[in-house]
């Protein structure tokens, strides 16, 4: 199996810790690194080779990852010259990846099974699969239900409960064949092209952990609680019997 990450990154909102380092090198707890968490999962799923596609302080994945030897992966590496969003570096390395593979960013932290979502999305039959997680929002406010100049309903404080992109992803070639290499794209562009042209993406639904370090109070938190997290995001791979 095939896990691409998405490591090129300036990780902006999470300055002055991505000053010197790239985001997915950032510490997690004293002795880890968010990508070090990451390449460890996808071994322990089954993964077996692993495209980097960095730009960003890359040369510091480089000297930290290796070949990927140290997680039992063998490691490439895709090297931004310009900033390509997050389906742009894709592009030119789809003569280069499997069928189906799994895409994700790499400042994710879940338990999500990568496995297991890369199954479910060929099952699907779809270009593309999104991880996705539930999110509720608090409004503090009395929400109004406005029409024509008058009030027709009112909720006081109500919450707000959706489903959103975890950043990880089940993909097949042909999800990547109608665009250029060297285009800058998004993974929302892709979703409302793929929506346009008949192929809706599936939905992968998951309840378990998961959190995006790019936001500084999310990362402070995972540092605070990362003895209590580690043996989770850290399982090692089941041993089966004979």
């Amino acid at each position: 199996m095939h896990a691409v990450i998405l490591a090129g990154g300036k990780g902006v909102r999470l300055r002055p810790y991505t000053t010197a380092l790239p985001k997915p090198l950032v510490p997690i707890g004293d002795n880890h690194a968010v990508l070090e968490v990451v390449l460890h999962q996808l071994s322990v799923c089954g993964f077996t080779h692993v495209t980097l596609a960095i730009n960003h302080l890359g040369s510091l994945i480089r000297a930290f990852v290796g070949d990927g030897s140290s997680w039992g992966l063998h490691i490439e590496y895709a090297e931004e010259t310009v900033p390509l969003s997050t389906v742009g570096p894709l592009f030119a390395l789809r003569d280069r990846l499997p069928e189906h593979f799994v895409v994700m960013n790499g400042d994710v932290l879940t338990d999500l099974d990568f496995g297991d979502l890369l199954h479910d999305h060929v099952l699907s039959s779809a270009s593309l699969t999104v991880a996705t997680a539930v999110r509720t929002v608090p409004i503090e406010f009395g929400v109004l239900d406005v029409r024509d100049h008058h009030v027709v309903g009112f909720t006081e404080k109500p919450t707000f409960r959706y489903r959103a992109s975890m950043g990880v992803y089940g993909m097949s070639r042909p999800a990547l064949a109608p665009y250029p290499e060297g285009l800058s794209f998004g993974f929302d562009q892709l979703v409302l092209d793929l929506i346009e042209r008949g192929d809706p993406p599936a939905s992968y639904d998951f309840e378990g952990y998961w959190v995006d370090i790019g936001h500084p109070e999310d990362y402070d938190e995972v540092n605070r609680t990362f003895e209590q997290l580690k043996p989770m995001l850290l399982r090692q791979k089941q041993v089966e019997a004979v």
